[in-house]
């Protein structure tokens, strides 16, 4: 019966059955969704696989026209079916036709059908179909018909890939594995590594999805979740990792991912309708990868390294299968190469014998790039093809500086990178020569440097890299990382932790810059599709539009900076009416702090972001009323050229080092210095030494950047004529060119500045 835990382990046992059978795909499906129609008491059951890359046909079907199976096809996005294969979610419509993306089919006959409830099969994290039941009547599915068509729709997966049913693209031409290779590849962590490849494989293939013994399972789920907690518990009390550092803290966030308890519920829920232990934990695997890897922010996808981590570590507590890592087989200089990975399983390397790490997916603020970077360990990532190309034991050379990777070097590339690695070695050692010493120009001009962060793995930062203080702390990351909102305690915690690391050095806070492509999972925020997320419904706006969320913050920055200096800052914002709506909301906070007798910052400063050009040309006006003001230069940049930096296919069309940017830069710079109001520039524009050069030309005396980036920009500030450079800099404003990069590096060269 529908909504019972009977219905789908029944159900499971029939398809089980089927499975068995010696019979061609399309009769086992043909067979499958008249089970599932009848068990889901469904009029229409129907299968849709992916044909090729961006097109769903319908494959079989119990209550729609059988001519329309292999003739009926909707794109991704298209129609209802389209729209579950494009986000990866479950639809649950009382009444689909009266929905706007409903497509109407004719030759499927399906116009007296109603209710519609369809979820996406999905295999490894990836869509590869669509289930969907229909009724005549107007019926909205219970939570538990849901759950039960997921689970399901994971043991289709496996009848469609064992089948072969799945549309792929032709595969190229096999290339031999003997010639030079060579990727470029995006830098994680820097560094020169020179080994042989090692592949990692945590993967556990489930193969069987079925329970005997539901209780059994159940039992055995649980087990291996608290032995899995127990393995992190034990890492963490290791010689290597007890000592404080951001690898630490990595490892902190990483126990409270395994010690969620949604996760686990999650899991006992998908076993509890009839899947072993090992498919609940692929099931909810599955849904995680296919829901993360959607999401339009860096940071919610990274996440998903982690989760894939804890789901393999806990895969392997519950089938005994052990790493490569463990054996005793790993070479000296042994360079790990792997789809993606999470922190935990890096550190099961022995760190002695790892030289470099190469991903074919993951970002630079992954965790496992943080922990890469904590041991010194070269990482590139987005090494599209990497696996396709590597064999076990190839030479490989990894350069964590460019993104670049060479398989099989030729004896000329491997002299040429062991020049490489003994002159990085040399310029590390002049970064730490120099990091207790300020950056101060040539001719005497000071320039604040500082980091941006936005979680506690951050904060080591600032002490190692010898930055002034924090320009930006992202406080929506610990939001993003939560599974329900954090507490009014929580948020306090993080920001006293951040102001008690900073000590007497500035750390500004920009309060939530949530929406657009940063969704909270436990706010309905998402179910608010935008054309233009990145110009719609986010950071101040949603602060403005949901006061109490924002006042929640303010409060709990009020209460961790009780005696301190706070420095708070609004993002987003475009018209002086939105600070001053906003600057008034903290007023209150302090009123409240004095009704109650509670102590208040010792000083309190209130800025804003300067990412949207409306507000460039309201500074006369803007400045007076705020304390500071910091560029956002990744938004500013895509606004002021109308061009999404999401998007490869424009995000290159311009260049940073334009004379549009450079003069626009400019004006705000001369603005803030007209009214005496200090002017910071946080983003990835600060953070390259050709860039940061040209920032100190154009008149900023203070900037913000990845802690990485801090020895070489301080490099170049300290070996800048700045007078030189703005003289220099005069003629290049009103050139007709794209970028005047060419010129920057013409002057750095003949004056030795160090970029």
């Amino acid at each position: 019966m529908p909504g019972s835990v009977g219905g789908p382990r029944i159900l499971l046992r029939r398809l089980r059955e089927v499975m068995a059978e010696p019979e061609s795909a399309q009769k086992r499906l043909d067979k499958i969704v008249v089970l599932i129609a009848a068990n889901m008491v469904a009029e229409v059951c129907s299968v849709y696989l992916m044909n090729g890359a961006r097109e769903l046909e319908l494959f079989a079907t119990e209550g729609l026209k059988p001519s329309a199976v292999h003739a009926t096809r909707l794109r991704v996005g298209e129609g209802l079916v389209g729209d579950i294969a494009a986000h990866a979610r479950p639809l649950n419509l009382a009444d689909a036709q009266s929905h706007p993306g409903f497509a109407y089919r004719p030759e499927t006959g399906e116009e007296i059908y109603k209710s519609l409830m369809g979820v996406p099969v999905l295999r490894s994290g990836k869509v590869v179909g669509v289930l969907v039941v229909q009724n005549r009547t107007r019926r909205h599915y219970t939570e538990e018909e849901v759950e039960a068509l997921q689970t399901v729709a994971m043991v289709l997966a496996e009848v469609v890939a064992a089948a072969d049913l799945i549309g792929t693209e032709p595969d190229e031409p096999d290339l031999t594995r003997q010639r030079p290779f060579h990727i470029a590849g995006t830098s994680f962590a820097e560094g020169i590594a020179l080994g042989h490849a090692v592949l990692h494989e945590p993967r556990v293939h489930v193969t069987k999805l079925i329970a005997e013994d539901t209780e059994l399972e159940l039992k055995r789920l649980e087990q291996a979740v608290y032995a899995l907690r127990g393995s992190i518990d034990d890492m963490l009390e290791t010689e290597d990792l007890s000592h404080a550092g951001e690898h630490r803290e990595v490892l902190q966030a990483y126990r409270m991912f395994a010690n969620d308890r949604g996760w686990l519920q999650r899991m006992l829920e998908a076993a509890k309708t009839g899947l072993t232990a090992e498919a609940a934990v692929e099931r909810v695997q599955n849904d995680t990868r296919a829901r993360l890897q959607r999401a339009a922010d860096p940071y919610i996808r990274d996440r998903l390294h982690d989760f894939d981590d804890l789901a393999n570590r806990l895969l392997r507590q519950l089938t005994g299968v052990t790493l490569a890592s463990l054996s005793a087989n790993l070479p000296n200089d042994a360079i790990i190469i792997a789809r993606n990975m999470g922190p935990a399983e890096l550190l099961d390397y022995d760190k002695d014998r790892l030289r470099g790490l190469v991903l074919e997916e993951g970002a630079p603020n992954a965790h496992v790039s943080i922990v890469a970077r904590a041991f010194g360990i070269a990482t590139v990532g987005r090494a599209e093809d990497i696996l396709e190309q590597v064999e076990p034991g190839d030479a490989i050379i990894v350069d964590g500086d460019t993104g670049e990777i060479y398989l099989r070097p030729s004896q000329e590339v491997i002299s040429s990178y062991s020049e490489k690695a003994r002159f990085r070695a040399r310029k590390q050692e002049q970064y730490k020569e120099i990091r207790d010493e300020p950056a101060v120009t040539l001719d005497g001009a000071k320039v604040d440097l500082y980091v941006n962060a936005g979680l506690q793995v951050d904060l080591p930062h600032l002490e190692e890299s010898g930055a002034e203080g924090i320009g930006l702390f992202r406080t929506e990351l610990q939001f993003m990382i939560a599974s329900t909102l954090p507490s009014l305690r929580d948020q306090i915690d993080l920001y006293r932790a951040v102001l008690d690391v900073a000590g007497d050095r500035p750390a500004v806070f920009r309060t939530l810059d949530i929406g657009g492509d940063k969704m909270l999972p436990y706010m309905n925020l998402a179910s608010m599709k935008e054309e233009n997320p990145a110009l719609g419904w986010r950071a101040i706006r949603i602060g403005l539009d949901r006061p109490a969320l924002l006042r929640h913050q303010v409060r709990a920055l009020l209460t961790a900076a009780a005696g301190r200096s706070l420095r708070i800052m609004f993002p987003m914002v475009a018209e002086v009416a939105e600070y001053k709506r906003a600057r008034a909301l903290v007023d209150k906070e302090i009123a409240r702090l004095d009704k109650f007798g509670k102590e208040k910052p010792a000083s309190l400063e209130v800025g804003t972001m300067l990412e949207v050009p409306s507000l460039a040309w309201q500074l006369d006006t803007l400045l007076p009323m705020v304390d500071f003001v910091s560029i956002g230069s990744n938004d500013l940049m895509q606004f002021l050229f109308a061009s999404d930096r999401g998007n490869p296919r424009v995000a290159t069309r311009y260049d940073l080092l334009s004379p549009a940017v450079l003069s626009f830069l400019r004006h705000i710079a001369a603005k803030c210095r007209e009214h005496a109001t200090p002017l910071t520039l946080c983003g990835e524009m600060s953070g390259k030494p050709l860039e940061a050069m040209a920032l100190v030309g154009l008149g900023l005396r203070r900037i913000s950047m990845s802690p990485a980036a801090i020895g070489p920009v301080k490099m170049m500030v300290r070996s800048l004529d700045v007078g030189k450079l703005e003289a220099f800099m005069e003629g290049l404003y009103g050139l007709p060119e794209r970028s005047v990069r060419s010129h920057l590096a013409s002057f750095a060269e003949d004056h030795g500045v160090a970029v």
